[in-house]
């Protein structure tokens, strides 16, 4: 079924057809209710590929996820993320395309996945992309510039300010991290520990940063180690901080701090096969609240915030770019601090 077969059975022309179909000008209401009204009837959909041609435009937008595909499948925040980012598009009957690469398969991590952005700016297979995870001396936004691709930075400072193509969904890591340092000071720890993600990332690395400053404010003392945001590492990073040390010693951190919930829920294993209590000996909390959180035994305390609020407003942010609207940020609400039974006064 094509535009000249609507026109046909109803008597009048293709443009009159078009016109209506997609909301422009030029046909009566009348005339634009019956085209509908036919449309919906034979199941009619315009050919995206036609629309791509005519409108210069492809409807879709690009996310490329620098992570083991593994991972992504098992993390909630990239499952609430992207569930935000989908619920926007698909209200406005745009396409998401996902890529997902593997650190693994990347010899140099310096190029990273330019070229997929590469291919996608020549093919012309999207409007634009929202980018993850920044890095210092980022090369995509520069890239992404050359090719005058619209582009929303997730997750990024409060001092990034947006740009000609660029709209920006920013995060206080500072505010956050003195919701943590606060809620343990206040419950008797002087000593803690911090497992962070991988080195490199511009939000762990500021994260750490204002944990470690916050915490020095108040005359607390952090040691730090870094994991893969992944649970078998989170346990790994755990022993690394907490084997061989005795509670009571003035080297025993009382609190841990982690990443994400999965590097949480592998702190906690952990912690059992060291024989440390939870929170008697040792208390817990996450940066990401999530499911993991609520059934793990003993329940996980951790940073709540709308993870899918962070997608709808990225989304937002991409789709007014690309409608020609000027670039704008979003400040992230901060986190709320869950407190669950891993978090305790301090008893040593």
């Amino acid at each position: 079924m094509t535009i000249s077969d609507l026109a046909h059975r109803l008597g009048i022309s293709k443009a009159s057809v078009s016109y209506a179909l997609n909301g422009q000008s030029g046909v009566s209401e009348a005339t634009r209710a019956r085209v509908l009204a036919l449309a919906g009837e034979l199941g009619w959909y315009p050919s995206s590929s036609a629309r791509a041609l005519s409108h210069s435009r492809t409807d879709s937008v690009g996310i490329v996820l620098f992570r083991d595909p593994e991972q992504i499948g098992a993390e909630p925040f990239y499952m609430s993320i992207l569930a935000g980012i989908e619920g926007v598009l698909g209200a406005h009957d745009m396409n998401l395309l996902l890529r997902m690469v593997d650190p693994g398969a990347v010899p140099d991590e310096r190029t990273r996945d330019l070229a997929v952005y590469e291919r996608w700016a020549g093919e012309g297979r999207v409007d634009g992309v929202i980018l993850f995870d920044h890095v210092r001396d980022d090369p995509r936004p520069p890239l992404l510039d050359r090719f005058r691709m619209p582009y929303v930075r997730l997750g990024a400072g409060p001092d990034v300010l947006p740009s000609v193509r660029n709209s920006n969904v920013t995060v206080s890591q500072a505010v956050d991290a003195a919701t943590v340092v606060e809620a343990l000071r206040e419950r008797g720890h002087r000593h803690i520990a911090v497992v962070s993600g991988p080195a490199g990332l511009v939000h762990e690395e500021q994260k750490t940063e204002h944990l470690s400053s916050y915490a020095a404010s108040l005359g607390m003392t952090v040691v730090k180690c870094r994991s893969d945001y992944t649970a078998d590492d989170g346990g790994t990073a755990t022993i690394a901080v907490m084997a061989g040390l005795v509670p009571g010693s003035p080297e025993f951190p009382t609190a841990i701090v982690y990443g994400n919930d999965l590097m949480a829920v592998g702190g906690l294993q952990a912690l059992k096969r060291l024989n440390l209590s939870v929170p008697g000996h040792v208390s817990v909390i996450s940066w990401d609240d999530s499911i993991l959180c609520r059934l793990s035994s003993p329940g996980l305390s951790a940073l709540s915030r709308s993870v899918s609020e962070f997608g709808k407003n990225a989304a937002q942010l991409l789709l007014e770019l690309i409608a020609g609207h000027e670039p704008r940020n979003i400040q992230a609400r901060p986190g709320v601090l869950q407190a669950r039974e891993s978090l305790g006064r301090n008893l040593l």
